[in-house]
């Protein structure tokens, strides 16, 4: 084998991409109403979704099974020659058994259907064949059938698996909508990610809370300065949170004042009631509130329904402060 130092291989991926986006494509003018019973029964059922497949239509359904499961589909994945080995102990009547194979002839996949349909259990086909073995012993059949493969000599699983990998996607993301699956349920499923972390997270947990930077609104400059560099947060606190200043201040007013800076106080070049947020609020609530008002920190308060309001009272104490480089960890 030898290459080409000429060649432009991005042709090449131009190409593939061109002939897998047809694929997906084509998928519409294939669907069937197989499509909405197959939906309907997988929310009926009080049994998991068995999701089956052999050589790379086994790879796809492992990645169609981390979907399902972690957008609120119970399921799991079963290699076809384990199940034929005792696996298929783990299938209760309940389940509903996805069976995966581009020719739908698979004979590892082909040969489980007596024990499921002595089993009970509704079959959904992938194949590409609505014809074929499987296809026909199926209750209900997915047509992932493409125009051709990606890769130039027609061997290698391409197209067929990007399609088989879409309809499955298709097949997750309609359960979510009839669950009404919200960002909330993921989080419960990935609580180790960032998303996870902000969702499931409280204020609480993240904002600083020793030693801040309270300052009174009468200190003179050098005092602010002073405060400002000891809580290395960057800001001060004036008066329990009836202002804050922020290095930024400091510097426009350094620059517009000259001379008469230091002689200026805190109440001078304050800005006037910040906004704040309940400790008990959600690190997504404090990142949307940054995101809205285009600011860098929100002081957190006691009050537990604050949402983000401006601090008008000194009853709702100041109990911390929640920077936007804490929300990412």
């Amino acid at each position: 084998m030898s290459s080409n130092p000429t060649t432009n291989y991005q042709t090449t991926a131009k190409q593939v991409f061109k002939i897998e986006a047809e694929a997906i494509a084509n998928l519409s003018s294939q669907l069937t109403e197989d499509f909405n019973r197959s939906v309907q029964a997988i929310l009926k059922t009080k049994g998991r979704v068995v999701i089956c497949g052999m050589g790379k239509s086994g790879l796809i359904g492992t990645k169609i099974m981390a979907t399902f499961a972690s957008t609120g589909t119970p399921c799991f994945f079963m290699h076809p020659g384990e199940a034929f080995h005792g696996d298929l102990g783990m299938v209760s009547p309940e389940d509903i058994f996805l069976a995966l194979s581009n020719s739908g002839e698979t004979e590892e996949v082909i040969r489980l259907m007596p024990f499921l349909k002595d089993n009970g259990n509704v079959v959904i086909a992938m194949t590409n064949n609505p014809n074929s073995t499987l296809a026909q012993n199926a209750n209900f059949h997915l047509n992932i059938a493409v125009p051709k493969e990606a890769c130039p000599h027609q061997l290698a699983p391409t197209s067929s698996t990007t399609a088989t990998l879409v309809m499955g996607d298709a097949l997750a993301v309609a359960l979510m909508e009839a669950r009404s699956f919200q960002p909330h349920d993921f989080a419960r499923f990935h609580p180790g990610g960032s998303l996870g972390r902000k969702l499931l997270t409280r204020v609480k947990h993240e904002m600083k809370h020793k030693n801040l930077p309270f300052i009174s609104s009468n200190a003179p400059m050098k005092e602010v300065i002073h405060t400002m560099n000891e809580g290395r947060l960057g800001l001060c606190i004036v008066d329990q949170g009836k202002g804050i200043i922020t290095d930024g201040d400091l510097r426009r007013h350094m620059e517009s004042d000259g001379a008469h800076f230091m002689s200026l106080t805190a109440k001078d070049i304050m800005g006037h009631n910040p906004k704040t947020i309940s400790a008990e609020a959600r690190l997504t609530e404090a990142e949307e509130l940054m995101n809205t008002h285009k600011i860098a920190t929100l002081l957190v308060t006691d009050k537990e329904n604050d949402k983000g309001g401006e601090k008008d009272t000194v009853q709702n104490t100041i109990v911390g402060l929640i920077q936007i480089y804490d929300l990412n960890g």
